[in-house]
């Protein structure tokens, strides 16, 4: 549900775009981000567990598949009302089915490479719902995705500024870092994401 009211966080010397708690350019990607919408109704819960039967696009060559068998890339920075957001993008790059049921693992980076202090919330955006993990088997080259968006907190204060986001298809399915100078983004408060899923959520 697409909540009327945005938060506008002023930062000295630069703007974030954040939406309240609740409420909810990368690298380039071989294959265009999905497009997201605004929040609508859910949907029942799938109770068995589906396979992906059409394969999504494969890394590209140059991009190396993590021993897991999965890779995560993160799509181009959408916009809506002030908000931001990305979708990511779970690919099975591995030469046998992988089994999915849960959240993205992602961390913010500093300059050095250290981990900040950036809570990641499992919870939805005006981007779209969370409807929460579901059971998803994935033949190579299967897709699964996850809305990664940017919120505030009345207790925030002063936004964290991260260099990088490093992104995984779960905590030990071999992270990925993909750099954040030159986007808005770079200022955090909090993280919300939609676990994975075969579609978009709405």
């Amino acid at each position: 549900m697409l909540l009327a009211a945005v938060a506008a966080l002023v930062l000295t010397g630069c703007a974030g775009f954040l939406v309240p708690a609740g409420e909810g350019e990368p690298e380039p990607t071989s294959t265009p981000a999905p497009t997201l919408s605004a929040a609508a109704t859910p949907r029942p819960p799938v109770a068995a567990a589906p396979v992906v039967e059409e394969p999504g696009p494969s890394p590209t060559p140059t991009e190396e598949c993590p021993a897991s068998g999965a890779v995560v890339t993160m799509g181009e920075v959408q916009a809506l009302l002030m908000s931001r957001a990305v979708v990511l993008t779970l690919t099975n790059c591995g030469s046998t089915p992988y089994r999915v049921d849960g959240y993205p693992s992602v961390q913010a980076l500093g300059e050095d490479g250290e981990r900040l202090p950036v809570k990641v919330n499992p919870a939805g955006s005006k981007f779209g719902r969370d409807h929460g993990p579901e059971a998803l088997t994935l033949k190579p080259g299967g897709t699964a995705r996850s809305v990664l968006a940017w919120v505030s907190t009345q207790e925030g204060g002063e936004l964290v500024m991260a260099d990088a986001l490093e992104l995984a298809a779960a905590p030990d399915a071999g992270a990925r870092v993909y750099p954040l100078e030159g986007h808005d983004i770079r200022y955090m408060d909090e993280l919300n994401m939609t676990a994975w899923r075969a579609e978009l959520p709405e």
